[in-house]
């Protein structure tokens, strides 16, 4: 564990340098120069025990201006810098790059595989070719921002440098983390807009034709993402003994990823199970397809090529998905992954509650579902529209019955036939309190 420096003041005046075990040094830097120079340095203990002294910085100074001035001054900014926790060792911040990453990715170990598989093509692609040289205190917003433009001129797509950017930005905050750098040069950074891609939704008729046009051994699967909202792996993972035909509930609680051309079971997107509840004619469904082409045991998988093997996402949309989607007559940019988003367009066109529809996707948060399918729901902004017009309707109304004949025109009480008329003479207010008319004249007559 490094030790912060226990800093004392020394001034020699020499020719050379002499071995120095700690502290601050300041001394001439030539003999023909009037210069000094003045270093802190700091001893640590290392791995091995032994004293290991490192160089906190080194600044030269006109001689003129005294030169042990200069170094307490030096001083000071180091120790302010270790009270605001800002002092960074410079041995640290010297390290490579490349060295630093490769620590970091070994770390990952928690990432799903398919997502360790992409953190590491992005580092060795994008990442490493750019900064891996580098040390880390020399990257800086500037030189993120022109890799940034460098992919892009280099036609990567804006996806693929969000992603890139999020990887670097990640290994540099745990240099942060780890006292190597004082701040992430990567953050704040203006990234590529990423372009919204037009999902596709299938109406309950085209999932019919759909499942039509699929190899037989396929229907169900076909009905089970467009109905129950499955993603490809969770199908492709699921268990006999986990769909309970009889009560029509799915329990689906893995997924199956294929990375680099092995597959690797694991837990779901969002590392929770849940429980699917399908319509009855899926029931029916799923049964047939249990007995005529799963597997017998209960661990088996309920979805499984020809052969027995499990489902592989790359050989299924070759070989099945797309000479169907073609068969149906439907857009060739449809995915499988579509049919996910079908089941949510289902679901809101029968009235479902966001939160049911979340819960049946299995979304980490409502605010995913929104975000992703809010524009699907019925807008009410015609009827809100509508309550507004009526309600300046009913406020204009209830001022043409209220306004006067005549601005600022005030009528006149009619008196009485046969009432003559009083007059009294007018009297101001007097003291605090207002007085009547005539109080006066009364006053003055008693």
């Amino acid at each position: 564990m490094n030790l912060l420096p226990a800093v004392r003041v020394d001034v020699l005046r020499s020719k050379q340098h002499r071995g120095a075990t700690g502290g601050l040094r300041t001394w001439p830097r030539k003999m023909d120069t009037e210069a000094w120079r003045t270093s802190a340095v700091t001893q640590s203990i290392g791995a091995s025990g032994r004293s290991v002294t490192s160089t906190l910085g080194t600044v030269s100074v006109p001689k003129p201006s005294v030169g042990r001035s200069d170094a307490e001054r030096f001083l000071v900014q180091i120790e302010a810098q270790k009270q605001r926790g800002e002092w960074i060792d410079p041995d640290l911040a010297a390290t490579k790059f490349s060295d630093w990453a490769h620590g970091w990715i070994t770390t990952r170990s928690h990432l799903k595989p398919k997502t360790l598989d992409g953190y590491q093509s992005l580092l060795r692609i994008h990442i490493v070719p750019r900064f891996g040289a580098a040390r880390l205190d020399r990257i800086d917003g500037l030189s993120v921002e022109q890799w940034i433009a460098d992919l892009q001129a280099a036609g990567l797509s804006a996806s693929r440098i969000r992603q890139a950017h999020r990887v670097l930005s990640q290994v540099l905050e745990a240099a942060v983390r780890a006292r190597y750098l004082p701040a992430n040069p990567a953050d704040g950074i203006d990234l590529p807009r990423k372009p919204q891609r037009e999902q596709l939704f299938l109406t309950a008729a085209e999932v019919d034709q759909l499942a039509s046009a699929t190899d037989p051994r396929y229907k169900a699967l076909v009905y089970l993402l467009a109905y129950g909202g499955l993603r490809w792996g969770e199908a492709a993972a699921l268990r006999r003994r986990r769909v309970d035909v009889l009560r029509g509930r799915l329990e689906v609680a893995e997924s199956l990823s294929e990375v680099g051309g092995e597959l690797h079971f694991g837990s779901t997107k969002n590392h929770r199970s849940r429980t699917v509840v399908i319509p009855s004619f899926l029931r029916e469904m799923l049964n047939h397809h249990l007995v005529t082409y799963s597997q017998t045991d209960p661990d088996g998988l309920a979805f499984t090529a020809s052969n027995g093997s499990p489902l592989r996402n790359s050989n299924f949309t070759k070989n099945t998905w797309q000479p169907a989607v073609a068969a149906a007559g439907l857009p060739r940019a449809l995915r499988i992954h579509d049919l996910r988003h079908t089941a949510a367009a289902l679901l809101i066109s029968q009235g479902a509650h966001p939160e049911a529809i979340k819960r049946h996707l299995g979304h980490s948060s409502i605010v995913v579902t929104m975000d992703v399918y809010g524009h699907l729901f019925p807008s009410d902004s015609e009827t809100l529209a509508q309550a507004l017009d009526d309600l300046y309707a009913q406020s204009h109304a209830d001022k043409i019955r209220t306004k006067p004949d005549k601005p600022g025109f005030r009528e006149k009480k009619k008196r009485p036939e046969g009432q003559a008329a009083l007059d009294l003479p007018e009297v101001g207010p007097v003291g605090l309190e207002p007085t009547t008319n005539g109080l006066k004249a009364r006053c003055s007559a008693n």
